[in-house]
């Protein structure tokens, strides 16, 4: 049997080390119990349920019960500990590659045009649930507020301020930028829907696609609303 309580669980500062070979283990072998985990890296129970706890506060494992014909007993069923979707983040995972290599097959294909039109497909998906809302706004400003609150809702970590000559639109996040820094046309149709629903023209100062700690957005105090039906500037 190995050791049951390891170098490993004695020194605090290994716990972000530990902690990641107990979530890789659950990933390369989950579901499976406390138990097995402990036995696997050779450190205690105890341990592995402390870091287990914590994944699953941070809610990156769940939990299942364990089939009743691998029970021994009349106890209650064994816990199996698997990783959740924000869990297997942690190890990063293909998507952006794949999203590349679809966007180039894509522009070999259907040449500028097609890639524009996904582009545009996919901002307008983004922002197709928001839009009554940001376009009930009537000033700029306002709906620079309520575009930021739409975009954090999806994901982008977005704010708007005011700095005197107009507004500025943070996205402190992107999920594309590593597709968007070979593909310029997703943002470029992102600009340009931005402009379409605060009513105004407005120009990208930064983006994180280009390495920018920031996607910034700046809106000009110009008082132009758009039609109610999404249409152009009047």
């Amino acid at each position: 049997m190995k050791n049951a309580e390891s170098f490993l669980d004695a020194v605090p500062q290994h716990d972000g080390k530990t902690r990641r070979a107990v979530a890789r283990l659950l990933l390369e072998q989950g579901p499976v119990t406390a138990a097995g985990v402990a036995e696997e890296l050779g450190i205690s129970p105890t341990a592995v349920r402390r870091h287990i706890d914590a994944l699953l506060a941070d809610g990156e494992a769940t939990t299942r019960d364990a089939p009743r014909q691998t029970q021994r007993g009349r106890g209650r069923p064994a816990k199996l500990f698997l990783l959740t979707d924000a869990g297997r983040a942690r190890f990063g995972h293909a998507y952006d590659d794949l999203a590349v290599a679809a966007l180039r097959f894509l522009a070999q294909t259907g040449g500028e045009e097609a890639v524009r039109a996904f582009a545009q497909s996919r901002v307008d998906a983004l922002v197709d649930g928001h839009r009554s809302t940001i376009v009930a706004q009537v000033t700029p400003a306002e709906r620079a507020k309520a575009l930021a609150t739409a975009l954090t809702r999806e994901g982008y970590a977005a704010a708007a301020r005011n700095v005197g000559t107009g507004e500025q639109l943070c996205q402190h996040h992107c999920p594309v930028a590593h597709v968007a820094a070979e593909f310029p046309q997703l943002c470029e149709t992102e600009t340009e829907t931005f402009a379409n629903l605060l009513g105004t023209h407005v120009q990208r100062l930064a983006t994180i696609a280009r390495g920018h700690a920031v996607c910034t957005t700046h809106i000009p105090n110009i008082a132009n609303r758009i039609p109610d039906d999404g249409g152009e500037p009047a």
